[in-house]
């Protein structure tokens, strides 16, 4: 029989997404506030992949990654993903926007071996955490390279997001042996 312990502690990400830049900065100084020092942000990538968010965000969306400073415990990640949905639907009634969703806010973690994101929808390669709240890998870490999936989003997919998920796994790493 295994012996039960407690999971290593992981890197928290956001991956951030609108058209309007304002509102990239307002989730950016939510999540800071709530969830400490953001030490690696990514630069805006504009989403081409898809246009499966056009009718809820609009077209020409940007998407940037936040790492924070804190390494954290990976049980976590509900509570995250709740807490950025209701400050999603904040900022959405905050003012007038021609979209129902200006802001897109999805948490997640790297560790050494993969990329985690949350998410509130269930398919079969998602399992529940608790509170709505499902888990995905996105990527694992193989071979000293970021590798998708089968369900693997295609921006997900890019060189520069894997550069950046790079910059943050040797981040956690130091961060481990500190």
């Amino acid at each position: 029989m295994g012996e039960i312990q407690e999971p290593r502690l992981i890197l928290p990400i956001v991956a951030a997404f609108s058209r309007y830049p304002e509102a990239l900065a307002w989730g950016k100084s939510q999540a800071e506030a709530a969830w400490g020092e953001i030490v690696l942000v990514s630069d805006p990538f504009l989403l081409t992949e898809t246009t499966y968010y056009d009718d809820e965000m609009g077209p020409e969306q940007y998407k940037q990654f936040w790492a924070f400073s804190q390494l954290r415990s990976p049980g976590d990640l509900p509570d995250w993903k709740r807490t950025s949905n209701q400050w999603e639907e904040n900022y959405a009634q905050q003012s007038s926007w021609p979209e129902p969703r200006p802001l897109n806010l999805d948490p997640g973690y790297i560790s050494e071996a993969k990329l985690v994101l949350a998410t509130t929808k269930d398919r079969d390669h998602r399992l529940y955490l608790r509170d709505g709240i499902y888990a995905e890998v996105t990527l694992h870490y193989r071979r000293k390279a970021w590798t998708s999936w089968p369900w693997t989003y295609p921006d997900y997919q890019r060189g520069e997001y894997h550069a950046f998920f790079d910059r943050c796994r040797a981040y956690l790493r130091q961060q481990m042996t500190t």
